[in-house]
């Protein structure tokens, strides 16, 4: 126990350093800094090298193909391609349904953006394809466009075209404009953007996507003839007008999705739980697929029932089609939010998998390969790719490898569309939409942070309820913008409005902390140690300027000024004689006046300089009680020490706040010392004259305790016992 408990101990033995002895004693190292220009040059620059790590940077393929091990990773990519294509063929028929779009283009995207990520993607494992809530998203902008009932935007180019076809050139054109959206941000190195996307913005805004999946798909569920309604209120509407036609469900189709429905969340919890002991899991969305059209043709659902069905599946590849132009500059607004939302989602799984398997993937990358497989994809005609969570989590537990897999997966949709699409027609459009709110399981569950948020962090749970109560009524854009804007001042007001601290010595080391939180605590008398916890700016300096005259207890400006007027009042009654010195010290011996209170703007600012003893024969002492009635606020303190451990920057606002701060401090005879200020901050002070002929860099510690340790040195007897207790 002995040893260890020595093992736990260190002893420093070094002398006491300011900033200033500490520089004297300890050399740096003086770094040239590039320029602004010298970066220019240097981004500029081409060579044999870097034009090879540009080359290993657009394409990723060359450099994982170079460690494929054919061996060990070829048949587990193949048995991982088969399964997630067949997943990826499902979904993509049921997100087309949600983009407000024939259920064949689900499978276009299925395909085409998978074949550009494949070579420029930096994830191995993550699915490209249909994501439902950019589907949602893209179909809001469909339905705007060219709405189910009523004429659809007068755009030219809808000429002599039908509704459908109109929806897809809509569909692939603001889909164009995202992947550009994606591209121009990868080009210019913005895959920090993500950042700004917190877990918890994220989270409530996909729950707030899975509710209007849900309730965009109850059209489907229950087999009735529903417009489709965008913008504000819209699930409102649309929840209005399935009550209204609640008697017209069809029962075919709501038994066979509840059938649906309850069968696969059973078997997905199966293979959840047994997951370990099954080779792969159960694929049941495959099994009830082909039950579903097995059953809609053997009993002629569409006809007998009037079942709706996915009907006529494209059996070939249309011909590249350009954007619509007048498309392109309706759908601008919405093409942003798409692009943001299609890459956080991939990166964020990206993220995950990439972590697990020991590998790196690059953001600007990123966005580079989603931005070139949608542009490429919406020239053939499919809409918005990202990835999905559960085609994702398919790809990496079967065995995928590397993107191979998403690759064979493409060529499963492709069998499909060219081959054997034909076979999924009697399909009823009701098990596509159960299937759709099935998957939703995982983003609908999130909704079980909230009392979880509201125990721990009451700003993040704010951020999820507004954000996801936003999605819902606003719309998903609108949503996301009000999410975002709720998000940053979050940040501002944690910023703006920090816990600042008063500290005090824990007694027996050399760490301070805050005194509310510890009983052994120590405070010199006439010292106050202040915590500054953040960056100091325009916009939180008043906010730490008042909490620092809280914490003292006095305003040193208010002080100056009752010193200043005290002070012209004793040189008065001293040049009239009504003031003697004694040995007790200044005393009145003549008869006490009025005097006029009135006081001019020169003699305001008069008030605020620093006291001058000059026409006195003594200096006075504040701290003892004057002549002739004269009342001025004591100050309790000698040494203020503000802790900088936290600042990381300082502006210039804030700068000229600080500086006038600490003089106020200083004319008061409040000795000011600042502590672990960063070199750069401290660099700043240097480069914009924060110091002069009150402000000197003498003040300046590289330690708290460095700084307690002088100020002890200065103003205590070290034989004192309180001292020797805390040293």
């Amino acid at each position: 126990m002995e040893k260890t408990a020595l093992r736990e101990r260190y002893m420093v033995i070094r002398p006491l350093y300011s900033e200033d002895s500490f520089t004297e004693h300890h050399e740096k190292i003086h770094r040239l800094r590039k320029s602004f220009g010298d970066h220019i040059r240097d981004y500029f620059t081409c060579n044999a090298q870097r034009a090879e790590n540009a080359a290993l940077s657009v394409l990723p393929i060359i450099q994982w193909m170079k460690m494929y091990r054919i061996k060990d990773w070829l048949l587990s990519d193949i048995v991982s391609g088969v399964s997630t294509g067949l997943v990826a063929v499902l979904q993509g028929l049921a997100f087309s349904l949600l983009a407000s779009l024939p259920p064949g283009y689900g499978l276009y995207t299925a395909f085409f953006p998978v074949i550009i990520y494949f070579f420029m993607g930096t994830s191995r494992h993550i699915s490209v394809g249909a994501f439902p809530v950019l589907s949602l998203m893209v179909g809001a902008v469909v339905t705007r466009l060219v709405p189910d009932d009523g004429p659809p935007a007068n755009i030219t180019g809808f000429e002599g075209l039908t509704r459908d076809e109109q929806r897809v050139i809509v569909a692939s054109s603001v889909t164009f404009l995202m992947g550009i959206f994606q591209l121009g941000m990868g080009l210019l190195q913005m895959g920090f953007i993500v950042m700004y996307l917190s877990d918890t913005l994220v989270s409530g805004f996909t729950t707030a996507a899975a509710i209007q999946i849900v309730v965009s798909q109850l059209k489907f569920i229950l087999g009735l003839q529903i417009p489709g309604i965008s913008g504000p209120l819209s699930i409102i509407y649309t929840l209005e007008m399935v009550g209204s036609q609640i008697t017209k469900t069809n029962v075919p189709d709501l038994v066979m999705s509840i059938v649906i429905m309850a069968v696969v969340l059973i078997v997905k919890e199966i293979n959840n739980r047994f997951k370990s002991r099954l080779p792969v899991p159960i694929p049941i969305e495959v099994i009830m697929t082909v039950i579903a059209c097995g059953v809609s043709y053997g009993f002629s659902f569409d006809d007998i029932y009037k079942v709706e069905v996915i009907g006529k599946i494209p059996n070939r590849y249309e011909t590249p089609i350009s954007p619509n132009i007048e498309v392109l500059q309706l759908s601008a607004v919405d093409a942003f939010p798409l692009a943001i939302v299609g890459f956080a989602v991939a990166f964020s799984v990206a993220k995950v998998y990439s972590v697990k398997h020991d590998y790196s993937i690059d953001g600007n990358q990123e966005l580079i390969a989603f931005g070139a497989s949608n542009i490429f994809g919406a020239s053939f005609r499919s809409f918005a790719a990202s990835t999905a969570l559960s085609r994702t989590a398919v790809q990496e537990s079967t065995g995928g490898k590397t993107q191979i897999a998403g690759l064979i997966s493409a060529v499963m949709a492709m069998i499909v569309t060219v081959g054997i699409g034909f076979l999924l027609e009697p399909l009823p459009r009701s098990v596509l939409g159960a299937l759709v709110i099935v998957n939703l399981k995982g983003m609908l569950m999130q909704v079980t942070e909230v009392p979880y948020l509201w125990r721990r962090d009451r700003p993040d749970c704010v951020i999820w309820v507004v954000t996801c109560v936003s999605s819902i009524l606003l719309g998903l854009d609108l949503g996301l913008a009000v999410g975002l804007g709720i998000e940053l001042l979050a940040v501002v007001f944690r910023v703006q409005f920090p816990r600042c601290s008063v500290l005090a010595n824990i007694t027996g080391t050399d760490l301070y902390r805050d005194r509310k939180d510890y009983v052994h605590i120590y405070e010199p008398e006439g010292i106050k140690i202040f915590r500054i916890p953040s960056p100091i700016f325009f916009a939180n300096i008043e906010f730490f300027r008042s909490k620092l005259l809280e914490a003292v207890g006095f305003d040193p400006l208010r002080v100056l000024r009752k010193r200043n007027k005290a002070l012209r009042k004793l040189k008065k009654m001293y040049s009239k004689g009504d003031l003697q010195m004694t040995s007790r010290g200044i005393e009145l011996t003549g008869s006490l006046q009025r005097e006029d209170s009135e006081v001019s703007e020169n003699s305001m600012e008069e008030l605020d300089r620093p006291t001058d003893f000059s026409d006195l024969p003594v200096q006075v002492n504040w701290r003892t009680e004057l002549p002739a009635n004269i009342v001025v606020p004591r100050v309790d303190i000698h040494s203020l020490v503000l802790d900088f451990a936290a600042v990381s920057f300082l502006d210039i606002s804030a700068l000229k706040g600080l500086k006038m701060t600490l003089k106020n401090f200083l004319r008061v005879d409040v000795e000011v010392y600042i502590v672990s200020c960063d070199a750069y901050v401290l660099e700043k002070l240097h480069s914009c004259m924060f110091f002069d002929d009150e402000i000197k860099t003498s003040i300046f510690f590289p330690t708290l305790h460095d700084a307690m340790l002088h100020i002890l040195e200065k103003h205590y007897n070290q034989s004192n016992e309180n001292n020797s207790m805390m040293w």
